[in-house]
């Protein structure tokens, strides 16, 4: 399916050319510090990389109010767990392979922040209670040893015009997602009664 394919980081190189600026190379730092925090405190939204033991990857979105990541200290940091489709893919795969990738946006930010590190599911009932959203404390929460702390720059932000209005495109531009699993589920379930249970999923969002 694909040709010249590109198997070495030497030839990666000569293709990009040169190697990472200084400022690249070292905006990589081992902790979190106060502009990370301020950052995890006003962002409502993530995305989480994980990986099973065969290196399968999966990336789920996690979101809510700004702040609802807690960090702890300058190395730990929790998300708490929502409910939602109960799939449970990222925490099946931390169970067998805790390296973690998380983007951290902010609506409005063209840069975005990258935490890397080691994580773990908890349900410690003096944590989670910390994590409480509209009166209902998540059973679980994902706990993050933090490995790697970095801001990745604007300009796929900048080329997607993610946060710019006159980009976006219509709300038909797509069929609606109960529509799409229709197709997708062969009918399993009828449209009718995927219309009502995707309209239920988003009245129940803790």
């Amino acid at each position: 399916m694909f040709r010249d394919l590109v198997t070495s980081v030497e030839t990666l190189r000569e293709i990009v050319g040169g190697e990472p600026s200084e400022v690249a190379r070292k905006k990589e730092i081992q902790a979190l510090d106060a502009h990370s925090r301020t950052f995890i405190a006003r962002s409502p939204f993530l995305l989480l990389g994980t990986a099973d033991a065969q290196g399968r990857c999966d990336v789920s979105p996690k979101g809510d109010a700004p702040g609802f990541v807690r960090v702890l200290d300058d190395h730990h940091l929790v998300i708490p767990d929502r409910p939602g489709n109960k799939r449970l893919d990222g925490m099946r795969n931390i169970l067998v392979n805790p390296h973690v990738g998380v983007i951290f946006l902010v609506p409005g930010s063209d840069f975005t922040l990258r935490v890397n590190g080691r994580a773990s599911i908890t349900c410690d009932p003096d944590l989670l209670a910390t994590l409480s959203a509209q009166g209902k404390t998540p059973r679980l929460a994902i706990g993050v040893a933090v490995e790697e702390v970095f801001l990745h720059c604007a300009r796929s932000f900048r080329r997607g015009r993610l946060w710019d209005p006159e980009s976006w495109p219509g709300a038909d531009a797509l069929p609606s997602m109960p529509c799409m699993l229709y197709d997708q589920t062969n009918g399993a379930m009828s449209l009718e009664a995927l219309e009502a249970r995707n309209a239920q999923s988003l009245v129940t969002l803790y």
